[in-house]
């Protein structure tokens, strides 16, 4: 961002409309990205959001504490320069999604996926048209190309911001159709995120839950909820 500094040297940040939305600005300065754009921002309360960020740094910044911030950089400065390419990566998550791939056993973690993913592929084959296929292992399932585009399709109806908090819900957890589900609002985050992590709990109930896989899953979380959050201030 212009003046981005290790250390805060503003008294307050404010938000203000301006041309295509509203943006922030650090005592009376305008807000810019880390590629120097303008810091455009669709809704007010994204800009809210962001400047109670920028008003809750302390003595030295911290960008980890800041991920409305870091949503609306990503959105402007990679997201809006490279749309066609992020949109063809997130849609080819359509054809490997995780739902798609299920356990050849023991065959109470084969129900078990059945039972919390088959009611999501029966969602997607029911409101958005899509109908994917299901099979065992790691092998490559081929899905039909019409249903690929219906789902690229979907991807491709997002504006940039929806866009960039879609990127983090779809890559994090690795299912496009967790992803369109909770941005349509047929599941909630804590559902679609424990539906991510049926495999890995499984796992953590046969072996015991080891310390750096449970910091590394809470930080994943964390970034799961945080974009979801962004997902709903591009909208609101």
């Amino acid at each position: 961002m212009s003046d981005w500094q290790p250390k805060r040297f503003w008294k307050q940040a404010k938000t203000e409309a301006c041309e295509g939305g509203f943006t922030v600005k650090l005592d009376g300065r305008p807000v810019r990205t880390p590629a120097k754009a303008p810091l455009t921002l669709p809704t007010q309360a994204m800009a809210d959001a962001i400047a109670q960020e920028w008003d809750a740094q302390e003595e030295v910044v911290d960008p980890r504490t800041m991920p409305v911030t870091r949503g609306a950089n990503a959105a402007i400065d990679k997201v809006r320069t490279q749309r066609d390419e992020v949109i063809a990566l997130l849609a080819e998550y359509g054809d490997s999604d995780l739902l798609c791939y299920r356990a050849a056993g023991p065959e109470a973690l084969i129900e078990r996926q059945a039972n919390a993913w088959d009611p999501m592929l029966d969602w997607a084959a029911e409101t958005l048209g899509a109908r994917l296929f299901v099979g065992e292992g790691v092998m490559h399932v081929t899905q039909k190309p019409e249903v690929l585009a219906k789902l690229t399709a979907e991807v491709a109806s997002f504006d940039d911001f929806a866009l960039a908090a879609v990127h983090d819900l779809i890559s994090l957890s690795g299912s496009l159709i967790l992803a369109l589900a909770i941005t349509r609002q047929a599941i909630t985050v804590e559902e679609a995120w424990l539906l991510s992590r049926i495999d890995e709990h499984w796992q953590i109930e046969q072996w015991g839950e080891d310390e750096e896989a449970a910091a590394a899953e809470f930080t994943k979380k964390t970034a799961f909820f945080d974009a979801a959050q962004f997902y709903r201030f591009s909208l609101t």
